[in-house]
């Protein structure tokens, strides 16, 4: 089964069972000390508030260009800071993405590591669940979404994906003032095959869909 297919039956499920509903599946955790409690290594210092150098696919805080961390935003990108440093130094995967400046993980990338023979069993929460404690804080300190925001892109992106060959992807649902995910009719037992050529291909056509942060959960 792979990583997509886990990762949103297992989101879909628990959009079921727990609110807020949009608690990004895979890179967070419990609270500013969940994310302190052990010194991984392997990602440098995080950014302060100020401006700080960073550039894609190295360290926090090194690199070339100059960002800002959106404010309102630090505790969620601290704690998933902690938890790429956790998959980096215990989970087994040396290569795992930063997080982008929002916060978010960058699904391309997480997902392109996850597809590599060998490598998706521990993609989530590191070999384990080794990285689960850091996981789970950021979860929590992701900022809430507006709900109505986020089924329209989803609704955007299902409808995306089923003009470009994908005919059995659903749509997502409000249920509670929360929105649902689509994508597979059954996550249970997936009758979509998310890695064959055909999908992988509208969900590149479609990526541009999805507001940051969703492109992990449909």
């Amino acid at each position: 089964m792979s990583l997509h297919t886990i990762s949103t039956a297992r989101l879909r499920l628990a959009a079921l069972a727990a609110v807020p509903v949009l608690a990004l599946s895979a890179a967070c955790g419990g609270s500013d000390g969940a994310t302190g409690t052990r010194d991984h290594g392997g990602i440098a210092d995080v950014p302060s508030a100020t401006d700080r150098p960073t550039t894609a696919g190295s360290p926090p805080g090194k690199g070339g260009g100059t960002h800002t961390r959106p404010a309102g935003k630090s505790a969620f990108y601290d704690a998933q800071v902690g938890f790429v440093r956790c998959m980096r130094a215990e989970g087994g995967y040396k290569d795992y993405p930063d997080p982008k400046l929002s916060g978010y993980l960058d699904w391309t990338k997480v997902n392109e590591i996850g597809s590599r023979p060998g490598r998706n069993a521990g993609i989530k929460a590191g070999k384990d669940n080794v990285c689960l404690d850091e996981l789970q804080a950021a979860m929590t300190l992701e900022p809430r979404r507006d709900q109505q925001k986020a089924y329209e892109s989803m609704l955007t992106h299902a409808q995306c994906m089923r003009d470009n060959g994908v005919s059995r992807f659903t749509n997502p649902v409000m249920s509670g003032g929360n929105v649902i995910p689509g994508g597979d009719p059954n996550p249970a037992s997936p009758v979509l095959d998310s890695g064959s050529p055909a999908y992988k291909k509208a969900r590149q056509a479609c990526a541009s869909k999805l507001l940051d942060g969703l492109d992990g959960m449909q």
